[in-house]
């Protein structure tokens, strides 16, 4: 999308309808303040009533609708307008999430509209297969999720395999697309894990939500963000100079 940006690696957090209002911008704006400490971007995905708020009070993160409608103004009471998120100061939308599925031509129509009004896109998928077909219809971003794992907490060394199978995937489609890889992120260690093992990004919803405290769970999560990252390319960089 002309005008988003966003820098590997960035974080993703998901309230889903755990929180809202107060306790949502509460938690936006802690997000805001550890992005900016340990200098990762974050994609917070907001209850559409929170958009305009969240947005308001914050200078770092990347505000998102959780979805959005392929509608122009006019008729389709109950729809969620582009426009709309854009006036209330979206950055950008959330599409096919496994508790929000749409079609391939949904999602389509959706990436369309969605850039129409200069909003992101960061489009869910399940598997390898489904991701590059995702990539062929050109988000901005993909987030890889295996709908077993989400809500569970339970990743172990097939999913970590499951990168480096989904970012070839995606990447034979479209070189040098974005890829979050989430589900399953319960704390900072599965966090550092997914970052190590090859992914641009990932995030949580249950992990921070279910903590007995989500800023401090959240917090721990991004710090780890940066941490794997910085290991990631230590390690790349050795192996460089060991050819």
């Amino acid at each position: 999308m002309e005008g988003f940006t966003i820098r590997k690696p960035f974080f993703e957090i998901g309230p889903k309808t755990y929180i809202y209002g107060k306790k949502a911008l509460e938690l936006a704006m802690a997000a805001d303040r550890a992005g900016r400490k340990y200098q990762v971007d974050i994609i917070f995905s907001a209850q559409y009533t929170d958009i305009r708020p969240i947005a308001e009070a914050t200078s770092h993160i990347k505000v998102f609708a959780q979805h959005m409608d392929p509608v122009y103004p006019g008729r389709g009471i109950g729809a969620v307008l582009p426009e709309a998120l854009k006036e209330a100061g979206a950055a950008g939308v959330l599409l096919n999430h496994a508790e929000r599925p749409l079609t391939l031509d949904g999602i389509r129509r959706s990436v369309v509209r969605a850039g129409e009004v200069g909003l992101a896109t960061l489009v869910c998928a399940g598997t390898p297969q489904e991701a590059a077909a995702v990539a062929a219809l050109g988000p901005d971003m993909i987030l890889a999720e295996a709908p077993g794992l989400i809500g569970k907490g339970a990743r172990g060394p097939g999913d970590m395999e499951e990168i480096d199978r989904i970012n070839q995937a995606v990447h034979r489609v479209a070189p040098g697309m974005m890829i979050l890889h989430g589900a399953g992120i319960s704390d900072e260690k599965d966090v550092y894990e997914v970052i190590k093992a090859g992914a641009d990004a990932t995030g949580s919803t249950s992990g921070i939500m279910k903590a007995d405290n989500p800023c401090e769970m959240m917090e721990k999560m991004i710090a780890s963000v940066a941490a794997a990252w910085t290991a990631r390319h230590q390690t790349c960089q050795g192996q460089e100079r060991g050819r």
